[in-house]
C-alpha cells in the first residue's frame, strides 16, 4: 500500500467517523462506498473491512455519548439481541452474492437513495424535531408502538449491516425517530450503542470468511477514531433537523454515485 493510499484512507476515515457519529449510523455508509468507488475494492472485501470500521466507530463514539447520558440502554440491548442472528444471515447472503458484483452495487445504491429521499422529504414536511432535554427520562416508551418490535427490527438491521458492511444505524435512526418517536439526539446515541453489540458478531464472521483487508482497517480505523471524537462534540452544537438533513443528503449522493460507478 502506498503512502498516498494510506493518507487517503486516513482522511476518509476522519470524515466518515465524524459524520457517522453525528448521525448515529457509524462510518461504514461513507467508508464502504469510498472503498468501492475510489479504491476499487471487491464488494465482499469492502463490506467486510467496512464492518470492522463500523465497529471501531461505534466503540469510539459510544464512550462520548455515555458520558453525555444520551443512550437508551434497554432499547439498544433489545435491538442488539435481534441483530446478532441477523448478522449470520447477512454474511451468508454476502458470500452467496459475492460473484454478482453488479447485483451488489444495485441493491446497495437503491437502498441508499430510497432511504435518503424518504428522510429528505419527511424532514422538510415534519414539525420541528424534539431535541434532548436535560431532565429527559431515557428508559421510557417514547410512543405507543410496542418495544417487542425492537427484536425483528434488530434482525433486519443485522442482515443489512453484515451484507452491506455499513452497519444498520442509517436505517435504525429513522425508525427510532419516526416510528418510536425517539428524540433525535437519543436515537443517534442509542443506535451507536446497539452497533457496538451486533457488529461484533458480524466482524468475527467476516474475519472467518477472509473478507477483511487489514491495512485498510489500520489506516481507516485510525481516521475513524479521530473522526468519532470530533463527531461527539460536533453533535452537541447542531439541531436535530440538521442531523437528519445531513444523513439524507449524503445517502442520496452516495447512492447516485454508485449507480454510475
Amino acid at each position: 500500500m502506498t503512502i498516498t493510499t494510506s493518507v487517503a484512507l486516513l482522511i476518509t476515515g476522519i470524515l466518515a467517523g465524524s459524520y457517522g457519529t453525528v448521525v448515529g449510523a457509524g462510518g461504514g455508509f461513507i467508508f464502504v462506498p469510498a472503498l468501492l468507488l475510489f479504491f476499487n475494492m471487491k464488494p465482499a472485501l469492502a463490506a467486510g473491512s467496512g464492518l470492522v470500521i463500523v465497529l471501531i466507530n461505534a466503540l469510539s463514539g459510544v464512550t462520548g455519548y455515555a458520558k453525555q447520558n444520551r443512550i437508551d440502554y434497554k432499547s439498544g440491548i433489545q435491538i442488539g439481541m435481534g441483530a446478532i442472528p441477523g448478522s449470520f444471515i447477512g454474511v451468508w447472503l454476502l458470500k452467496f452474492q459475492s460473484s454478482e458484483s453488479t447485483a451488489f452495487f444495485w441493491i446497495f445504491a437503491t437502498t441508499l437513495v430510497s432511504l435518503g429521499i424518504f428522510l429528505f422529504i419527511k424532514n422538510f414536511t415534519s414539525e420541528n424535531n424534539r431535541d434532548i432535554a436535560a431532565d429527559h427520562e431515557r428508559n421510557v416508551a417514547y410512543s405507543s408502538l410496542s418495544s417487542k418490535w425492537f427484536l425483528p427490527i434488530g434482525v433486519f438491521s443485522g442482515i443489512l449491516s453484515s451484507y452491506l458492511g455499513i452497519g444498520g444505524g442509517w436505517l435504525l435512526v429513522p425508525i427510532l425517530i419516526y416510528l418510536f418517536r425517539f428524540p433525535t439526539h437519543i436515537a443517534t446515541a442509542t443506535s451507536i450503542f446497539s452497533l457496538c453489540l451486533y457488529t461484533s458478531t458480524g466482524v468475527l464472521l467476516q474475519i472467518l470468511y477472509g473478507h477483511v483487508h487489514w491495512l485498510t482497517v489500520l489506516w481507516g480505523g485510525l481516521g475513524i477514531i479521530i473522526g468519532a471524537y470530533l463527531g461527539v462534540h460536533i453533535s452537541k452544537k447542531i439541531s436535530s433537523k440538521v442531523i437528519i438533513q445531513m444523513l439524507s443528503i449524503l445517502l442520496i449522493i452516495m447512492g447516485v454515485r454508485l449507480y454510475f460507478g
